[in-house]
């Protein structure tokens, strides 16, 4: 198990070699495995870099001699392939979710508490790593082969690089023997070392080439090429840290996870620990900071995870991060120069966001141009002027922000700071709200359109593939949509107008934008741009009241009746309803034929054909896309998860599935294809 197999002694010797060659072969690919193994798992190699090259040249001089001998899983298999036209999408099976950051001990000491209480324990033990500062990736072994590779993507899909992230050295192609689960889902971090990026930089500046701002930049442009010899020719390393998926029974804590999967041979964090306190976290926090300087790649954090397997289960998933891990975040670093202009940024809901430009300088090893001053408040607390020396900082090692004014003897500064009070975008009034200030020009407000178009058609709400940013630019700019109902009076030979559409193109956005019109209820609302109105807060919305008049109909305290809306989402919502011109653009969607699909009652929801029932969809519909079937199923009671277990009602088989369908049969769980799965439908509907 594991090993590559022998050719047997009929096999022509021409051209697969002897039985002592494919014996030889065999055993030079198993030790230089090993001996990556140890290089880049342990952290301990037992011999020089002389030696393992000259067992890799034997390697490769034995398969250049017998080509039929070469395997895909052979150390040698890392020069990259043919480029490819476009980088295909991939499922994930599991959902990539993001983390919840934390800058100060006291919100550290406070999750600490909640873990507990939710948990009904004096006592959690946590498991804490490194925050790499790389690109997120999905890894997938059968049998022990690396089989596919994806980029996180939206977190539910993301871009399959498989032939880019074979040529990572770090990345075994097969796993150590005997070791590893028939299946095997891993989510790690690639990313570039200190030493190698800036020797990178050093030759991409020498050929004449634009360098890269940062390591994180280069790995993740690196990684998405679609010619592999690029990503081939670039210092890419990988860690690995949380099991997706795999069959058989897992690992009860994470810190068996991260054994289990150094034991398969896949590099994990080497600076890590287990913590039985939450102390003992905040000890390991600071140890990390003062280290920071001093290890060979960059990191901005460390993710402080619940140790226990069941106890992250039990304590469960919000939308967008899990409920039982945190990046605890290091300090960010700071740099003196000088601000040059003040400007205002007009965003997509309208708020109106000053923006200071400074004079360029590098803080953590990235150029820093131009930092936010979030709020009209902020600047007046910090009172910052155009010319002021101030020290810029990049918050959480991303967004640059302004940390203070650095003031400087005898200096004679500018006035204060105002906001304006029209909107520089369209010259519209601005109104204030609490501390930030908007454009009441809403439709006609160049800025808030092109914004509320790009959002009301992105995957998390309309999903109108096709429409994106350029795209937009142009519809708005020659005045074919000028609000959100327009987009339904487009037709093909308008989008032929657009530059760079021809007929397929401009057929294939038509008929995206038409098959948008049936929309879920929280999808709807969703696209709707409303503030602070995300996708979790959709789904609350449209479960709790059904229908988009309920909503527009209810007032501050129906809304505040649900826990978790408070007065701001509520002010929010009501505010949103109670402007004529947003009305007016719901009623010409829906004089358009826009259908909401509203959500049935809770009595309703009972006599559902999937209510109180588990799906599991594997493999590809020709009918529905999966968001499509996710969202059908789920408005018929179903829940909906990524992984088959004793608990699943249904898997829904489509073309090409994976190894759930072999999970399902071996579980005894309801297999349909494509067409029973339809069958269902129309019996519901029919019902």
């Amino acid at each position: 198990m594991g090993q590559d197999s022998l050719y047997d002694d009929s096999a022509s010797s021409s051209s697969r070699g002897t039985r002592a060659e494919q014996e030889r072969l065999a055993q030079l690919k198993s030790q230089i495995r090993h001996h990556d193994y140890l290089y880049y798992v342990k952290d301990r190699p037992e011999i020089s870099d002389g030696e393992y090259d000259r067992l890799f040249r034997e390697l490769a001089d034995l398969e250049r001699a017998y080509p039929e001998m070469v395997s895909s899983n052979s150390p040698t298999q890392r020069v990259g392939a043919p480029p490819l036209d476009e980088l295909g999408k991939v499922q994930h099976e599991r959902p990539m979710l993001s983390l919840d950051s934390l800058v100060n001990s006291d919100e550290v000491l406070a999750f600490d508490q909640r873990m507990k209480r939710e948990l009904g324990t004096d006592q959690v033990e946590y498991t804490v790593e490194p925050k790499f500062d790389g690109l997120s990736v999905e890894l997938v072994y059968d049998q022990g082969t690396f089989v596919r590779g994806s980029t996180r993507g939206d977190g539910n899909v993301g871009e399959d690089i498989t032939i880019n992230l074979r040529t990572i050295r770090p990345l075994p192609l097969q796993l150590q023997a005997g070791t590893y689960p028939d299946h095997l889902a891993v989510r790690g971090e690639v990313y570039m070392r200190l030493s190698d990026f800036h020797a990178l930089n050093r030759r991409m500046t020498e050929r004449g080439d634009d360098a890269f701002a940062n390591p994180r930049n280069a790995a993740a442009g690196s990684l998405r090429q679609l010619d592999s010899h690029i990503t081939a020719s670039r210092p890419l390393v990988v860690t690995c840290y949380e099991v997706m998926a795999m069959t058989g029974a897992p690992p009860p804590s994470h810190w068996a996870e991260l054994e289990t999967l150094a034991l398969c041979g896949l590099p994990v964090p080497h600076l890590r620990r287990r913590c039985e306190t939450i102390q003992q976290v905040l000890v390991f926090h600071r140890e990390t900071e003062d280290q920071r300087d001093n290890l060979p790649y960059e990191i901005d954090g460390v993710v402080v995870k619940v140790d226990r397997v069941d106890w992250q289960a039990r304590l469960g998933m919000k939308s967008r991060s899990p409920r039982w891990a945190i990046a605890f975040k290091f300090p960010p670093r700071k740099e003196i120069t000088e601000v040059q202009d003040i400007v205002i940024s007009v965003g997509r809901t309208g708020t109106l966001t000053p923006l200071a430009l400074l004079k360029p300088v590098e803080v953590g090893g990235v150029t820093i141009s131009r930092a936010t001053l979030h709020n009209a408040d902020e600047v007046a607390r910090k009172d910052i002027r155009i010319g002021d020396r101030v020290r810029v900082e990049r918050a959480g090692d991303v967004i640059p922000a302004i940390a203070e004014r650095i003031p400087v003897s005898n200096e004679v500064r500018s006035d204060p700071f105002q906001m304006p009070p029209r909107c520089p975008i369209c010259g519209s009034a601005v109104a204030r709200e609490g501390a930030y200030f908007y454009c009441t020009g809403q439709a006609v407000c160049p800025a808030q359109l092109k914004g509320a178009i790009e959002h009301f058609a992105s995957k998390a709400a309309l999903n109108i593939e096709g429409l994106g940013k350029k795209t937009v630019a142009q519809l708005v700019d020659q005045g074919l949509v000028k609000d959100l109902s327009d987009l339904y009076r487009l037709d093909r030979e308008r989008l032929l107008k657009l530059q760079g559409f021809a007929d397929k193109s401009a057929t294939l956005l038509f008929e995206a934008i038409a098959r948008s019109k049936n929309a879920p209820l929280d999808r709807f609302l969703m696209g709707l741009g409303i503030r602070q109105v995300g996708q979790h807060i959709a789904k609350v919305l449209a479960k709790e009241f059904g229908s988009l008049d309920a909503i527009m109909m209810a007032d501050h305290d129906r809304f505040q009746e649900i826990r978790e809306i408070g007065p701001e989402i509520s002010e929010s919502l009501v505010s949103y309803f109670q402007e004529s011109s947003n009305r007016r653009v719901i009623d010409q969607l829906l004089t358009l034929g826009f259908s909401i699909v509203d959500i049935p009652s809770p009595q309703r929801r009972r006599d559902l054909l999937f209510s109180g029932k588990s799906l599991v969809f594997t493999g590809g519909l020709s009918r529905l896309t999966r968001d499509e079937a996710k969202a059908l199923v789920e408005r018929l009671g179903a829940t909906v998860s990524s992984t088959v277990s004793k608990k699943t009602d249904y898997v829904v088989a489509g073309t090409d599935p994976g190894s759930k369908l072999e999970q399902a049969q071996e579980l005894g769980v309801t297999v349909l294809d494509e067409k029973a799965f339809l069958d269902l439908l129309e019996q519901q509907k029919e019902g």
